[in-house]
């Protein structure tokens, strides 16, 4: 399966031509083979830790959120997108996953940073989706950092986690050394890939992100990367046999060994 990761520039609170943008990519990838696109964190909304978050958020069932599944539907490719998701009162940081056959679900983040927490509710469940053959799971940026995350997801039944960001400052190499601090060592420890794409440029709302995209094996290896200032898309395949190749060997995969009962 052909997965596309999109290091994306997002306007804050420029939906219409964040979505222009976004169908743009979107197409690009189809025309190549692609069965799964991932968009960074908040990439339709735009990223924002203030009172503004409040103006520009949308519920799930808004008219981008349509827009872009008839787009899933015409090119068969699934679209995880990233927006502040409004329900009733509440704001919470969510990543939305559009399926060619009409389905749309939703993953709330669940770890939020500390300045996240005075704008967003976090999310409540894990979750896990489902797609030719592959069970997949979403961790927004700063979920990452918590191993027994990606541990639940694994345990039960994950091949891949996306991660999409929306990780500020610094430049794309230091954002990629700081990444390849943790990231490998999620799917080294679990037998699983994990996929991960930052937002790009300045965001017209005080933050500048440094492009970048990578993808780690399920033995912890860099598959693909691009570390660029600006937008970019790499296209990764995801094979059963590299899966597989850690699973099926005793000494490779650690999950079966746990012993939670001493945690």
């Amino acid at each position: 399966m052909n997965i596309a990761l999109v290091s994306f520039h997002s306007v804050f609170g420029d939906l219409p031509i964040n979505f222009l943008q976004m169908e743009t990519n979107i197409i690009k990838a189809a025309q190549k083979g692609v069965r799964i696109i991932c968009f960074p964190e908040l990439s339709l909304t735009g990223y924002c830790v203030g009172e503004a978050v409040y103006k520009i958020a949308e519920p799930v069932s808004c008219k981008w959120t349509y827009r872009l599944l008839e787009i899933s539907k015409i090119y068969n490719i699934v679209i995880l997108f990233g927006m502040a998701e409004k329900e009733k009162s509440s704001i919470f940081l969510s990543h939305v996953v559009l399926f060619p056959n009409g389905k749309i679900k939703v993953y709330r983040k669940l770890h939020l940073s500390p300045l996240e927490k005075n704008f967003f509710i976090p999310g409540k469940s894990v979750v896990i989706f489902k797609d030719s053959g592959f069970a997949f799971g979403i961790q927004l940026c700063y979920d990452l950092h918590f191993p027994e995350l990606s541990t639940q997801m694994a345990i039960d039944g994950v091949d891949l986690i996306f991660a999409p960001h929306a990780s500020p400052r610094g430049s794309s190499l230091d954002k990629f050394n700081s990444w390849m601090r943790h990231m490998p060592a999620r799917a080294y420890d679990n037998g699983i890939y994990i996929l991960a794409c930052n937002l790009s440029g300045e965001n017209k709302n005080q933050l500048y992100f440094p492009g970048l995209s990578l993808a780690i094996n399920p033995s912890g290896n860099l598959i693909s990367s691009n570390i660029t200032r600006g937008e970019s898309m790499i296209i990764v395949k995801i094979d059963r046999d590299s899966i597989d190749y850690v699973r099926k060997h005793k000494m490779r995969y650690f999950l079966p060994n746990r012993r939670p009962e001493l945690y």
